[in-house]
């Protein structure tokens, strides 16, 4: 059972350890800051080292470099986390018929095998503490899926399965384990993708945004960082200990058609 003395409204999170994945940049460092603002130590895993460093040191985290399409280099990260936020994530855009068999490989193993592997690791001390949270980092094409990103849109999907397996699992110990589904977010991964789109749809970069990332939404801008961090930190406090095995669109109404 979870015996952490009584935490105060605005530092939820003290006396919690936190592990997310991807966090030196866009919506993994954006999770970092909210949770070290409220009060947890935080593992700002990344392979990129000196960012990984640089955010560690802004918040009073610990920098872990690791490649997550290494399996052992997996299997050696902390497992002393009560919260994991899967985030890291890569992108490949290319027709299913000419899509790299070893991208589509690599895609899974970062993006799904990491995640079961950091969990499998992690789950055994959050049961035993009798608390747990699990944000995994998913997206809108884990409901929905979109051409030229087979890839991606197979791995979100195996971690919404991942991320429910793990609420029913979890649920007897104090566990959640959610899914939040973005839409397109101001990041350096959707910014590498508008070359991309541009080239497999024929039209010119600028249109990009307005013609593709943004034509199934209601909602005309880019999601912040800053903004799918905030919906992490909430899943994490004591109001939304009921809310779990759930996908939690922040799509602006893109699947509301």
């Amino acid at each position: 059972m979870d015996t952490t003395s009584a935490r105060s409204s605005d530092r939820p999170l003290d006396g919690r350890t936190a592990l997310v994945t991807g966090a030196a940049s866009g919506i993994g460092r954006a999770c970092a800051e909210a949770l070290a603002e409220a009060g947890a130590r935080v593992y700002v895993v990344d392979l990129a080292a000196e960012p990984a460093r640089e955010v560690a040191g802004l918040i009073g985290g610990r920098a872990v470099v690791a490649d997550l399409s290494d399996p052992e280099a997996v299997d050696a990260l902390p497992d002393d986390a009560d919260i994991v936020v899967n985030n890291a994530g890569l992108q490949h855009v290319a027709p299913v018929h000419e899509f790299p068999p070893e991208r589509f490989a690599l895609i899974q193993r970062v993006m799904v095998e990491a995640p079961f592997r950091i969990l499998r690791r992690t789950l055994p001390h959050m049961y035993a503490r009798g608390w747990g949270r699990v944000v995994n980092i998913s997206s809108v094409h884990g409901l929905r899926a979109s051409a030229f990103k087979c890839a991606y849109v197979t791995a979100k999907h195996g971690l919404e399965g991942l991320s429910k397996t793990v609420a029913l699992e979890g649920a007897p110990h104090g566990v959640t384990s959610n899914c939040i589904n973005p839409g397109y977010v101001r990041t350096p991964l959707v910014e590498k993708q508008i070359a991309a789109q541009a080239l497999a749809h024929g039209i010119p970069e600028e249109e990009v945004v307005e013609r593709i990332m943004l034509d199934r939404t209601a909602v005309k801008r880019l999601i912040e960082p800053a903004e799918v961090a905030a919906l992490a930190l909430y899943l994490c406090t004591p109001a939304a200990t009921h809310l779990t095995g759930a996908s939690l669109p922040l799509d602006g109404a893109w699947t509301a058609h």
